[in-house]
């Protein structure tokens, strides 16, 4: 799979790289502080994020004063699995260089996303980027194994926390996985076997063997 570096114009749809802030506090942190299991790992919000040199300031710029969660995906991982959307943008942070996978909500038909359509980004470490609320996206990817990856996750207080009302109107509601956390599945993944929705068709990508990735 081609891996394309978030300094390329084809990143533009998807998202941004947010510069001018200062992220070495929470960098540390999030380096010293979390771990980085040989699966993946997702906390919400994580206290010593928080607690972090200049992470609320960080953190009241990016969402403009709105409550905010510093939470963190840490880990060893390859594959696509899923896709999830929020209802606002995410930020990313990595303390080592990674991976997104990442598609475009307009590229959903049917209620159903092919992986045809997804694309892979390289983010370089201590880069941080935003993603669009319109972008698809889920756990990031190692580019090196043996470094894994710690990745910030930024959203709006209390995103992927502990709301699942069950089946709904529609495919939108079915999808809705976690609070602000709707979730295409690929029939392949552990979440479909949880009874996830599985909007995912194709290919449940793998780029183990397109990694690392170097500029």
């Amino acid at each position: 799979m081609q891996i394309i570096p978030v300094t390329d114009k084809a990143f533009a749809p998807y998202g941004r790289i947010v510069t001018g802030y200062d992220t070495d506090g929470v960098l540390k942190a999030l380096r010293d502080t979390t771990p980085c299991p040989e699966g993946t790992v997702y906390f919400p919000k994580v206290d010593s994020l928080h607690a972090a040199p200049g992470a609320e300031a960080l953190g009241e710029a990016l969402f403009g004063g709105m409550p905010f969660q510093l939470g963190c995906c840490n880990g060893h991982n390859t594959k696509l699995n899923c896709l999830e959307y929020h209802r606002d943008s995410e930020f990313n942070l990595g303390t080592e260089d990674f991976i997104l996978l990442l598609a475009k909500m307009d590229d959903i038909a049917d209620d159903v996303l092919d992986t045809e359509k997804v694309k892979a980004f390289f983010v370089p470490k201590g880069v941080l980027v935003e993603v669009y609320a319109t972008t698809l996206h889920y756990a990031p990817c190692h580019n090196e194994k043996e470094k894994g990856f710690r990745v910030l996750v930024g959203l709006p207080l209390d995103t992927n926390t502990d709301y699942r009302p069950g089946t709904g109107k529609n495919t939108l509601d079915r999808a809705l996985w976690a609070r602000n956390k709707w979730l295409l599945a690929h029939a392949d993944s552990a979440e479909a076997a949880d009874g996830a929705y599985v909007g995912l068709k194709g290919v449940n990508i793998d780029i183990a063997a397109d990694v690392p990735f170097r500029q």
